[in-house]
């Protein structure tokens, strides 16, 4: 079994790392280096990377030789970056359809319809089948004492997308908006309705 002593490559780095340990004002020491050192490669490294010339990208536009600093406007010339508007739910605008201004005309009959004993269980379960599953749980907290009596005016369509759609009712309380979206069945859904403003 070989001798272990002071001297060699492991020693050297066992007394180099042991060293900050040795003492508090080792340990202080170090500390003070290893921030002076950080500092100093966070100020050198921007500078460094600043000095190469940036050279413009094929196809790209040409950029100024001079960076621009947060809050600095670049020179006159360059074009600030816009922001990419986001889909227009106008671009999927269709013709309202015929399946979808029924459901809403079943939903409206049975809404203001409300069981005699207003029992809300019974209420929705007349609903259901023209309402999605997320307006019902939001409807269990309506009162059918609240609703309507009676349809004033037909339904007619206000709005129509491809997936949407918005339909308005008379009522003997004022207008109702009726909006429907098409579920992944293809079948239309009451999935709200406002008060028509």
């Amino acid at each position: 079994m070989p001798i272990r002593t002071n001297r060699g490559r492991a020693a050297v780095y066992r007394r180099l790392w042991g060293w900050p340990l040795r003492s508090p004002r080792h340990l202080a020491a170090s500390i003070i280096i290893f921030v002076v050192l950080v500092v100093a490669l966070g100020v050198i490294i921007p500078k460094v990377l600043d000095r190469k010339p940036s050279t413009p990208t094929a196809g790209g536009p040409s950029t100024s030789q001079q960076g621009t600093q947060v809050g600095q406007l670049p020179a006159s010339g360059a074009s600030l970056p816009t922001k990419e508007p986001a889909p227009s739910i106008s671009a999927s605008a269709a013709p309202p359809q015929a399946d979808a201004q029924l459901v809403a005309e079943l939903w409206a009959e049975n809404w203001i319809k409300p069981p005699p004993d207003d029992d809300v269980n019974k209420w929705l379960t007349q609903l259901r089948p023209y309402t999605t599953e997320e307006f019902l749980a939001q409807m269990a907290t309506i009162d059918p004492k609240n609703v309507p009596d009676k349809i004033t005016q037909k339904v007619t369509p206000k709005k129509s997308f491809t997936s949407s759609a918005d339909f308005e009712v008379g009522t003997d309380l004022g207008k109702v908006v009726i909006t429907l979206v098409k579920a992944p069945d293809g079948k239309w859904r009451v999935n709200s309705y406002t008060k028509a403003g």
